[in-house]
């Protein structure tokens, strides 16, 4: 089977003030946090969300692990609504307990294809970072890889984020 070289970058906001918002698209579309998300919802946002950047790691799971996972109380999901239909997620997940370092981290994040390219991106980082801030974490972080959008990584940088470390790894393609 081929493979494929890709780098995994982690980056990192230390402070809130670091954040440089993106502008508000016009008309603004909508973010909800979810209170409790469906299995299936779950499923879609992640498969439509990765379809382009071979998100498959959740693709396996049972309903009882996502259950497991969106229950276990250190995860919040969020959507963005445009003209009332998702277009895209992120999804914060609390490193706070007692054996972490207290921060907060954007899991998951990203538009459907239909909705790339039309400015949402920034502005939906821009509430994911927010949102991240008001759990009052020790820092917010997240990573991309080269297999993600190819705006991905100047979006981060653009809204504050700083690059902390790189590693490389092959996949399988195909």
């Amino acid at each position: 089977m081929p493979t494929i070289d890709v780098t995994r970058t982690y980056l990192e906001m230390a402070t809130r003030e670091h954040l440089v918002p993106a502008a508000t698209p016009i008309p603004a579309p909508r973010i909800d946090q979810l209170g409790f998300c469906p299995t299936a919802f779950f499923r879609y946002l992640y498969a439509e969300v990765g379809r382009d950047y071979q998100w498959t790691d959740r693709l396996s799971w049972t309903d009882e692990q996502v259950r497991a996972y969106l229950d276990a109380g250190d995860v919040t999901l969020y959507v963005l609504y445009v003209d009332g239909a998702p277009g895209g997620y992120f999804e914060l997940r609390s490193h706070a307990d007692g054996s972490a370092d207290g921060s907060i981290e954007i899991a998951y994040f990203g538009l459907m294809r239909e909705y790339i390219g039309r400015g949402f991106g920034g502005y939906l980082l821009t509430q994911a970072i927010e949102a991240a801030w008001r759990h009052q974490p020790t820092r917010v972080w997240l990573h991309t890889c080269t297999l993600d959008h190819a705006g991905a990584l100047p979006n981060y940088l653009k809204r504050g984020f700083q690059p902390v470390r790189q590693e490389s790894y092959r996949v399988a393609t195909g």
